[in-house]
C-alpha cells in the first residue's frame, strides 16, 4: 500500500489506467497529477482555479482531463502540456450551498453534473472535421415533395431545409419553427402545398411552402410530448407517440389560429403508447404500439375491431378449439389492462427477448398489390423491436412472414416504393438495407414464412443512427433518402449509385449518376440494323442491381458534379442533350423529330432541294474576265540636277571659280556629308 499525505486534503481523485496517473480535486484550488510510486511530489499542477477543485475525471480517449470547482465553473485540461483548454461557466444553477455529483459518459460524449435536485447535462459537438454535413444538428426527419421535386429535412435545432434533389442546392431554410425545441417529425397534406411539423414543445405546426405558419395545433396541452408520427387524411389529422390514445383534428373546424384536439369516438384500445399509423384506403386504419399491438380501426366511424399481434397469433393457433378472436371478445378483456391469463402468456413469451423487442415503429400498407383479397398474400408491413420486419394479412387477420432484417442492433425503421417492389430498412449503426419484395409472400403456405426475401444491397452511409426513411421515384429510378443523427441527409438509388450528401459544396446532376449506355439513335440507319437492335434486350432493373459487375446500366465514369453557376435549374441537361443530337442528325440526311426544346410547337422538317441554276459567265470563262494584261513600261522622269552643280556649271561657263574656291567647295560638302552621318547615328541610339 502506497499512502499520499497532501496538507490541505482533496475533496476527489480519478486514476488513468493507461498513463498510470492519478488526478487530485484540491481544496487549494490546485489539480494535482500523481505517479502512484513517487509519493514525494506531484508529477503536475494545473493551476487556474479561483476555488476549490470539488471533482476530476478523465477523458481517456483524448488525455484530457475534466475539473469543476465551488465556483460553478468547468474547466477541460491537456495533460501532456498541462494546458487548460476550455473554461465553461455560467451554465450552472445559482445555488450557493449545493452538493455535486460528477460523471462524464466518454462513449457518447456527455457530461452529468447535478446540483442536489437538479441535473445539467453538457454534450460534445462531434468535430465534423472533412466531413460535409447537411444541418448543424442531429436530422430527426426527411420528406420528399413529389411535385416540386424538393426534399424537406429537419433537425432538433427546430430548422426545416429545402432541398433540389436534381443537384442537392439548399433553396431555403426556416430556423426557429418551434423556437429552441425539437422537431420530431414532419407530414405533407394530400395536395403537398402545406407542411406539419411536430415538436416536443406539444405542439403541431401547419406551414405553406414559404415559411408562413398558419395554425398551431396544441396537441400536449402546454406540456411536452413526445410525437413520433403525424398522418393526414382528408377529414382529419391523427398525431401519436406518447399516449396510449389518439390525438385527432378535423381540418373542417380550423377557424382558428390555435386549434385544440378533439374527442376520438374508439376511445383507448391499446396497452401501451402509440408509436405509428397507417392509412388504406377506403376506411382502414392502423394504429401500432410499442408493445407491438397492431389495432385495425374502421376511420369512419373511428371503432377498433381487431388486433394483431406476433405472440397472441401464435398463442391462439396453439389452442384446438380457439379461433380467431375479436378484439373486445376473448382476444382483449373490456378493461384497459390484460386478463390473467394473457399477462402470464406474455410475461412467458418476454422471458428471452427484451422489453422492446415487439416494438412497432413504422407500419406501411402495399397499395400496389392488385386483388389481394383473391391472392391471399400479405397487405401490411411493420417493423421495429429486434430488426424484424412482419408480413401481415388484415383480411384474415394473421401474420403471413417475419425475418431478422438486422441482428443485434435494436429497433429499425423502413419504407417503401409507390410500386412495392423494393422495401428499405435502417438500423441504429447507420446500416442500410434494400430489399426486393416484389413477390414475398404473395401465395404464403400454411406455415408462417421465415426466410428473408431477396437482399439487393445492404451498406453503411451514415456514422449514427438513421432517423428517418423516404423513397421516392425520379426519372424512372428509385430513390433512397436517409437522414442520421451524424447531421447529414443523403441520396442514393437501389443499383448502387455513389451516395450523395445535400449539402456537399459541388452540386451533383442526378440524371448524370443514371446515364444507361447508348443505342444507336441514327434513324436513317437500314432496317437489318434497326431489327438487330429490337431483337437484343436490355438487362432488367433487378438483374442489374443482383450483379452490377456483370450486367452494370452506370457508367461510372459520368459521375460528374457541376458548381452551381453553371447549372441551369429550368432545363434538364438529358433533354439539351437529345435535342442536340436530333439536331445534328438533320445535317446528316435524317428527319428531325419533335424536341423538347422552346420551339416545340413550329413544324421544322427536311429542306426543299433547289431546281438547277445556270453559272453566270465570269464562272464558265474566268480568263476572259480576271486574265491579267500586258505590263506597261512607264516613262522615265528625268531627274534634275542639284543645285550645286546647277551653280559649277554657270560659274564654269563664265570663269567666274578660281581654282580655290572650288577646293573650298569639296572640303565644305565632305564637312556637311559627316555631320549630317553623326547627327543620323545619334537619332538611331535609344534612350537609357
Amino acid at each position: 500500500m502506497t499512502s499520499f499525505n497532501i496538507a490541505q486534503g482533496i475533496h476527489a481523485f480519478d486514476y488513468h489506467s493507461q498513463l498510470n496517473l492519478i488526478a487530485t480535486a484540491g481544496i487549494d484550488n490546485k489539480v494535482c497529477l500523481w505517479n502512484p510510486y513517487v509519493v514525494s511530489k506531484p508529477v503536475g499542477v494545473l493551476w487556474g482555479h479561483s476555488a476549490s477543485v470539488i471533482a476530476v475525471q478523465f477523458f481517456a480517449a483524448r488525455k484530457q482531463l475534466f475539473s469543476f470547482s465551488r465556483d460553478k465553473v468547468l474547466r477541460l485540461w491537456d495533460i501532456q502540456h498541462q494546458l487548460s483548454i476550455q473554461r465553461i461557466s455560467c451554465f450552472f444553477p445559482k445555488s450557493q450551498d449545493f452538493r455535486c455529483l460528477f460523471h462524464f459518459d466518454e462513449a457518447h460524449g456527455r457530461l452529468f453534473i447535478s446540483f442536489n435536485n437538479q441535473l445539467a447535462l453538457l454534450a460534445m459537438k462531434s468535430e465534423a472535421g472533412k466531413r460535409v454535413t447537411s444541418h448543424k444538428k442531429a436530422v430527426t426527419c426527411v420528406l420528399y415533395n413529389s411535385v416540386l421535386k424538393q426534399v424537406i429535412s429537419s433537425d432538433v435545432g427546430s430548422t426545416v431545409s429545402f432541398w433540389m434533389i436534381d443537384t442537392g442546392q439548399k433553396i431555403k431554410q426556416f430556423t426557429g419553427c418551434h423556437g429552441n425545441a425539437e422537431i420530431s417529425t414532419m407530414a405533407l397534406d394530400a395536395n403537398e402545398t402545406r407542411l406539419l411539423t411536430g415538436s416536443t414543445d406539444g405542439t403541431v405546426k401547419v406551414w405553406d411552402l414559404n415559411g408562413c405558419c398558419h395554425h398551431t395545433l396544441n396537441v400536449g396541452q402546454a406540456g411536452a410530448v413526445d410525437i413520433s408520427h403525424i398522418l393526414v387524411l382528408k377529414k382529419t389529422i391523427l398525431v401519436t407517440g406518447w399516449d396510449r390514445a389518439i390525438t385527432v383534428f378535423r381540418p373542417q373546424n380550423f377557424n382558428q389560429f390555435s386549434i385544440q384536439p378533439e374527442e376520438w369516438k374508439g376511445g383507448i384500445q391499446h396497452h401501451d403508447d402509440i408509436l405509428c399509423a397507417a392509412f388504406s384506403p377506403p376506411q382502414t386504419l392502423v394504429t401500432g404500439s410499442y408493445d407491438g399491438e397492431i389495432v385495425l380501426w374502421n376511420n369512419s366511424t373511428e371503432n377498433a375491431h381487431y388486433v394483431l399481434h406476433p405472440d397472441y397469433q401464435r398463442l391462439l393457433k396453439s389452442k384446438s378449439d380457439a379461433g380467431p378472436q375479436k378484439l373486445l371478445g376473448a382476444g382483449r378483456s373490456p378493461s384497459t389492462h390484460p386478463t390473467c391469463d394473457q399477462a402470464t402468456l406474455r410475461a412467458c413469451s418476454f422471458e428471452m427477448d427484451t422489453e422492446c423487442n415487439h416494438a412497432v415503429m413504422r407500419l406501411c400498407f402495399l397499395e400496389a398489390r392488385k386483388n389481394i383479397t383473391g391472392t391471399e398474400g400479405a397487405n401490411l408491413v411493420s417493423c421495429g423491436g429486434s430488426g424484424y420486419v412482419r408480413f401481415w394479412d388484415t383480411f384474415k387477420k394473421q401474420l403471413l412472414a417475419e425475418f431478422l432484417a438486422h441482428s443485434g442492433v435494436g429497433s429499425i425503421i423502413m419504407s417503401t416504393d409507390k410500386s412495392n417492389r423494393y422495401l428499405a430498412t435502417g438500423d441504429l449503426e447507420g446500416w442500410l438495407k434494400i430489399w426486393n419484395i416484389e413477390e414475398y409472400c404473395l401465395n404464403p403456405s400454411k406455415n408462417k414464412l421465415t426466410q428473408a426475401p431477396t437482399l439487393i444491397r445492404s451498406f453503411r452511409p451514415h456514422e449514427d443512427w438513421i432517423s428517418s426513411l423516404e423513397m421516392c421515384e425520379l426519372g424512372g429510378r428509385s430513390l433512397i433518402l436517409s437522414a442520421s443523427a451524424d447531421c447529414s441527409v443523403r441520396v442514393t438509388d437501389v443499383c448502387g449509385v455513389p451516395v450523395q450528401i445535400f449539402g456537399q459544396e459541388k452540386h451533383w446532376q442526378l440524371e448524370n449518376c443514371f446515364s444507361v449506355p447508348k443505342r444507336d439513335t441514327n434513324l436513317m440507319g437500314n432496317k437489318i440494323q434497326e431489327k438487330s437492335i429490337k431483337e437484343i434486350p436490355l438487362f432488367s432493373e433487378e438483374e442489374s442491381c443482383l450483379d452490377p459487375s456483370k450486367h452494370s446500366l452506370i457508367d461510372k465514369k459520368t459521375y460528374s458534379v457541376r458548381p452551381s453557376e453553371v447549372i441551369n435549374l429550368g432545363v434538364k441537361y438529358m433533354e439539351r442533350n437529345v435535342y442536340k443530337k436530333k439536331t445534328h442528325d438533320l445535317y446528316n440526311g435524317g428527319i428531325i423529330q419533335k424536341s423538347c426544346s422552346s420551339f416545340r410547337s413550329l413544324s421544322i422538317g427536311t429542306l426543299k432541294e433547289l431546281p438547277e441554276v445556270n453559272k453566270p459567265a465570269f464562272l464558265l470563262d474566268p480568263e476572259k474576265y480576271f486574265r491579267e494584261g500586258p505590263e506597261e513600261q512607264c516613262p522615265q522622269i528625268p531627274e534634275f540636277p542639284s543645285l550645286s552643280e546647277t551653280l559649277k556649271a554657270i560659274f564654269d561657263e563664265k570663269n567666274l571659280f578660281p581654282k580655290e574656291i572650288l577646293d573650298h567647295e569639296r572640303r565644305a560638302k565632305q564637312l556637311c556629308q559627316e555631320t549630317s552621318s553623326e547627327v543620323k547615328i545619334k537619332r538611331n541610339k535609344k534612350p537609357l
